[in-house]
């Protein structure tokens, strides 16, 4: 819609931005898979927004974890792998964000990460070689089917 200024110049009022809307790089409890791991970063960078890395681990609620309080813990190794696409984003002045989400049920905590931070795409990009195929492909299907952003899945 059209306004007048002061002066009489007429100018077009833009609506607003649609907001940021990050990038999510998810994985299951492994390393990433180089290519999934690139893509999101560029998209990233290309898209000037954030970037969520997310690793989702399958833990077993039993009563006896709950009572003494364990907890999920990395190894060094993969924290190190974890960091690698999150530290070359950082690289390029992309804000930077690392969460560790532990649930039975890991495709619903992904779900659940994407609906409370809404990107604009989540990358699924465990490194195949190392998480089981079913449940990769259990997990692909349900984001898949039910995340309200794009979705890349790392080839099977």
């Amino acid at each position: 819609m059209p306004a007048v200024g002061r002066a009489g110049v007429v100018t077009g009022l833009r609506a607003r931005p649609a907001g940021a809307r990050p990038v999510v790089l998810a994985t299951f409890d492994v390393p990433f898979a180089a290519e999934a791991a690139e893509l999101a970063v560029d998209a990233a960078v290309e898209a000037g927004q954030g970037l969520i890395v997310v690793n989702v681990s399958r833990v077993a609620l039993m009563p006896m974890s709950l009572v003494m309080r364990y907890s999920y813990i990395e190894t060094a190794e993969l924290t190190e792998a974890l960091r690698a696409p999150a530290d070359l984003a950082a690289s390029f002045n992309v804000p930077v964000e690392l969460l560790r989400v532990s649930s039975p049920h890991p495709a619903d905590a992904l779900l659940e990460v994407a609906s409370e931070r809404n990107p604009g795409l989540i990358v699924l990009g465990p490194d195949l070689a190392k998480v089981s195929a079913r449940v990769y492909r259990k997990a692909a299907r349900q984001i898949r089917d039910r995340a309200s952003c794009l979705v890349w899945l790392e080839a099977a």
